[in-house]
């Protein structure tokens, strides 16, 4: 698929374009046990960036009080190592600005909540 046709990405992505749907669709495996939705439909992940050695997401919780932030980033690593080169090292690093809002979440996962 030519990258001018890719759909869009619902997070910003800096990487090779040919991982750009396997990390995506890697992602929207990890799922809020709380909410039930993947992180990405709730809108967590804040960005995803790849290089030869090293693939870093940037993503929050929807609360700093989240009992299950370890569970998530630990499910976000094993989802990326299925689909990532051999020996790429995943680092997920946790922020907390901008503060994540309902705002963030796609359509879908508005209508699962209503």
């Amino acid at each position: 698929m030519n990258i001018d046709t890719m759909p869009a990405c619902p997070f910003p992505y800096h990487g090779p374009p040919e991982l750009q749907r396997s990390i995506v669709a890697a992602l929207k495996q990890v799922v809020d046990p709380e909410l039930a939705l993947s992180v990405v439909d709730l809108g967590l992940i804040y960005g995803v960036e790849i290089d030869s050695h090293k693939a870093c997401v940037t993503m929050t919780m929807t609360s700093v009080a989240c009992p299950v932030t370890d569970l998530i980033a630990e499910d976000v690593e094993d989802e990326l190592e299925h689909v990532l080169p051999a020996g790429t090292w995943v680092e997920v690093v946790l922020v907390w600005e901008p503060a994540w809002t309902p705002e963030r979440m796609s359509d879908s996962a508005r209508r699962f909540m209503e």
